[in-house]
């Protein structure tokens, strides 16, 4: 810094205020702020040091100094201070207009990426910016917290942070989306998607992360933020248990709502009857439930149900009667799984199939 052509391009008329205050003793005119705020506006934008400017405003100022009376140092002194700090203001200015405007451009992108709403060429192409190429195979985990995820939040700038410092170099995109935290990653790097499941599991004390499937292409990234999204509101429909879901684990789910009105009528028609069950039909879905979950084991379902074997046993023998299949036969119990599956997906019957 320092240069005649910095001086020349970033200090025009600079020396001449300067004369001009010590001579008549006055302050900077506002036409002289305005000057200094766009000429720190100018030097941001051509990406110059802050620091080496000022310095280059105090070495102009020490030109002028032997030329000044002895008596007019003090309004020397003043107005390098007016000057600097106008300078510094549209310095400032600049970069935050430029902050503002790469946040919008980032968050456009991330908009474009998650939803596929852009050309996938020219989307590929923004990629690159911010350390993406879309043109490999991509994995990404959405973290849902007990509170809201927002950009700038300490608990996303913590997580965030951790990541990117473990696995600096990777191209890893962090953001955040509807009040969740999102990890893209390359496909071939699973170890970048289950540290940062760990970290959102930890910082946030019951938080939940779902990891869709490595996908290629630039499509890939919205199919498997997708499957993420999905497995996070299937695990909410179907009680499931764990921080951490993987929605390669959790395909069959998808095959069996895939014709959604078969498996409405499978539902009616094998569980239907437990409406005529005192209380009805949920306490036997749960029972059949805790029953399947554990292997069918009657005391370790009876355990998570808080019931003795024998009223466990009995509400077996109840759904039984009612429904004509056995949970303890082999080829009932299989429909019987499938349509609890079923009812529990569908929201059966709390909200009617």
């Amino acid at each position: 810094m320092g240069s005649r052509e910095v001086r020349e391009e970033h200090l025009a008329g600079y020396a001449e205020v300067l004369l001009g205050v010590c001579a008549t003793g006055r302050r900077l005119t506002r036409a002289e702020l305005d000057s200094r705020r766009a000429q720190g506006e100018q030097a941001a934008e051509a990406g110059l040091p802050l620091r080496g400017l000022i310095r280059d405003h105090l070495s102009v100022a020490q030109e002028v100094l032997p030329t000044v009376s002895s008596g007019a140092a003090g309004c020397l002194l003043a107005a390098v201070g007016q000057a600097v700090d106008a300078f510094a203001e549209g310095y400032e200015r600049s970069q935050h207009h430029s902050v503002r405007q790469e946040e919008a451009a980032r968050r456009e992108f991330i908009d474009d990426l998650l939803y596929g709403r852009s050309d996938l060429g020219r989307l590929a192409e923004r990629a690159e910016r911010f350390g993406l190429r879309l043109s490999q195979a991509h994995a990404v985990a959405v973290a849902a917290g007990p509170e809201p995820y927002g950009d700038g939040y300490p608990v996303a700038r913590g997580i965030e942070s951790a990541v990117l410092a473990r696995f600096a170099g990777r191209q890893i995109l962090l953001t955040t989306k509807d009040g969740r935290l999102i990890c893209v990653a390359p496909g071939d790097q699973p170890d970048v998607l289950a540290y940062f499941a760990k970290q959102a599991y930890a910082a946030t004390d019951g938080g939940r992360v779902a990891i869709g499937r490595s996908h290629s292409g630039a499509g890939g990234v919205v199919h498997s933020y997708e499957e993420a999204l999905n497995a996070l509101d299937l695990a909410e429909r179907m009680g499931l248990g764990g921080p951490v879901l993987h929605a390669a684990d959790l395909l069959v789910y998808p095959v069996l709502t895939r014709d959604r009105q078969a498996m409405a009528d499978l539902v009616e028609s094998v569980l239907g009857p437990l409406r005529k069950g005192r209380g009805g039909p949920q306490a036997f879905i749960d029972t059949l439930t805790a029953y399947f979950d554990s292997g069918c084991v009657a005391t370790e379902a009876a355990r998570r149900l808080s019931l003795s074997v024998r009223a466990l046993t009995y509400r077996l023998e109840r759904i039984h009667n009612l429904t004509g299949a056995d949970p303890a036969d082999s080829v009932n119990r299989y429909t019987l799984q499938t349509a609890v599956i079923g009812a529990r997906l569908l929201g059966w019957p709390g909200s009617e199939a």
